[in-house]
């Protein structure tokens, strides 16, 4: 029976049982003292007094002093021996007492299942993927061993469950009902999870979160459905974001050949652009050049309509003639897509997107505080000194790939003071920390949770997440219900998002349009825009 209470239970009865045989102890060898020693008798319950206060370190009534040499030693050593019980009966004994009692408030079991996902493990991996469970109320759970983040859970209102799953699997026996499991508890808890799971008879979707690439196999051999290595698609992401040859800026765009261009501007505080209506600024009809859209906070959006607000810091994307896009240019300040891509960070994203870069065909300049093979310019990225060692101005985009996300705040500011013109993209650990670095200056900022919770999501709330309406596409169409119009004179294809860029007339491609130019129903049309306002247009025309 005594060996089935908890630990801190069987150790608090022993204090219970200990102290009065220690203060009886105590007393008795004092009365035997004061007796035989001192002269002076003290009764049995004065004994007793003398002990208890002794042992609490209360104080001595009356007993304040003795003469002989052995009585003198046994008082000071009592009085240690009391100390030295204050400081070891709370922390040892009496708080984890406690501490256990307030545990037990954490489920040790799995509830009903029915209809939710079980998450094995905490982590800022899956911290935006449960953000987006709460706003499409999906039911989940989480199973987290270690009791601090269980707690840290529970009060952000999270269901949780506590528990050791590989010193007792029976916490999961629930399983079997759930809908779906994602293991996030590293690569061999993970293996320890799925194992079990598949044990207790689950046959569901089971997604694993791994580090190495390496146990993806094992992973899928031992049960998983799927596994993904977050870290390595944000490296991708990352390197994909910052080369045109891993994610070319429109497709299609070669139907025109040399006839229309692609420009990406950075509208600049104090440009003629900034803060003016797309309506007032007339682009189109001064220069020959369509605004597609525009990217501001790591978001693109397609501008719909004349009352589109042009935003400082903005980084326009406009299609029209090469010569118009010449004059626009001096109106705000280009984006070079040539030249070296930085990468600020040797760590293991930094070291995946230099490879996918270098795959890429891409010449990639990498910076870090230590020297290591694939280093090329050892310095802190603070510092001017290393930005222009690095080639910053020159270059085509800046990565900051840094391990800590106040780190990058900084490094973000020093590199946009430093090289205004620059795309600068930046990993961010917590996904709660991307609007800091907006401000600072990033024009994208990744987080290991955003890729992960858009992974997931695909699979688990039938959600596609991947944005794609950054996709910007050409494409040729018909006429059908704009014949009649003016390529640039429709409301109705305003609102779309989608932007008339050239028209193919017999044998001739028009890019420049006269004030009574009218589109011919045997025209055909090239369009550019996002990939939703090209739905949006094929849907109202």
């Amino acid at each position: 029976m005594f060996s089935r209470l908890k630990r801190s239970t069987r150790r608090l009865l022993a204090l219970l049982a200990v102290l009065p045989a220690t203060v009886l102890l105590l007393g008795v060898i004092y009365m035997l003292g004061m007796e035989h020693l001192e002269g002076t008798p003290r009764t049995f319950l004065e004994s007793i007094q003398w002990a208890s206060e002794t042992l609490t370190t209360t104080g001595y009534g009356g007993d304040n002093h003795w003469n002989h040499p052995l009585v003198a030693l046994f008082v000071i050593l009592g009085q240690f021996m009391g100390q030295f019980l204050v400081f070891l009966i709370f922390p040892v004994f009496v708080l984890p007492y406690f501490e256990e009692r307030f545990e037990v408030r954490l489920p040790n079991v799995l509830p009903k299942m029915e209809g939710k996902v079980l998450f094995y493990r905490y982590g800022l991996v899956i911290e935006p993927l449960l953000e987006d469970f709460k706003r499409t109320a999906t039911p989940f759970v989480i199973f987290e061993e270690d009791l601090a983040q269980a707690r840290h859970l529970r009060d952000r209102g999270h269901d949780v469950v506590f528990g050791q799953l590989a010193e007792d699997s029976s916490v999961l026996a629930r399983v079997c009902e759930a809908r779906a499991v994602v293991a996030n508890g590293g690569d061999h808890r993970n293996a320890t999870c799925t194992l079990i799971v598949r044990e207790l008879g689950f046959t569901g979707p089971l997604f694993a979160l791994a580090d190495e690439p390496l146990y993806r196999a094992p992973m899928l051999q031992i049960g998983a459905t799927d596994v993904f290595t977050p870290s390595h698609v944000l490296g991708a992401a990352l390197a994909s974001r910052a080369s045109v040859r891993i994610s070319p800026p429109a497709e299609g765009m070669h139907l025109l050949g040399e006839k229309v261009g692609m420009g990406e501007f950075r509208v600049r505080p104090n440009s003629s652009l900034a803060g003016r209506r797309l309506g007032d600024l007339r682009l189109r009809e001064t220069h020959g050049v369509a605004v597609i859209g525009a990217w501001r906070g790591g978001v693109f959006t397609t501008s719909k309509g004349p009352d589109t607000v042009v935003e400082p810091g903005a980084i326009l994307v406009l299609v029209g003639a090469p010569r118009g896009l010449e004059e626009v240019e001096r109106m705000a300040m280009p984006i070079r897509r040539s030249g070296p891509i930085v990468v600020a960070g040797f760590g293991a994203v930094g070291h995946k997107v230099r490879e996918i870069l270098r795959d890429a065909g891409e010449h990639c300049v990498t910076i870090d505080r230590a020297a290591a093979a694939g280093v090329d310019v050892v310095g802190n990225i603070l510092e001017h000194a290393t930005l222009v060692q690095a080639g910053v101005h020159e270059a085509s985009a800046v990565i900051l790939a840094l391990s800590d996300d106040g780190e990058s705040v900084f490094a973000t500011a020093a590199v946009r003071e430093f090289a205004p013109q620059v795309p600068l993209i930046v990993r961010v650990l917590r996904a709660t920390n991307t609007g800091r670095l907006y401000r600072a200056g990033a024009d994208f900022a990744i987080s290991v949770g955003e890729v992960a919770g858009q992974i997931l999501a695909h699979h688990l709330l039938d959600e596609q997440t991947l944005g794609l309406e950054s996709r910007i596409k050409f494409s040729r169409m018909e006429a059908g219900a704009l014949a009649g119009i003016h390529p640039w004179r429709s409301e109705a294809l305003e609102r779309t998002g989608a932007k008339i860029v050239a028209v193919e007339r017999g044998q001739e491609v028009i890019v420049t349009f006269s004030d009574d130019f009218a589109i011919r129903p045997d025209d055909v049309l090239f369009l550019c825009g996002s990939l939703n306002s090209l739905e949006r247009y094929r849907q109202a025309f």
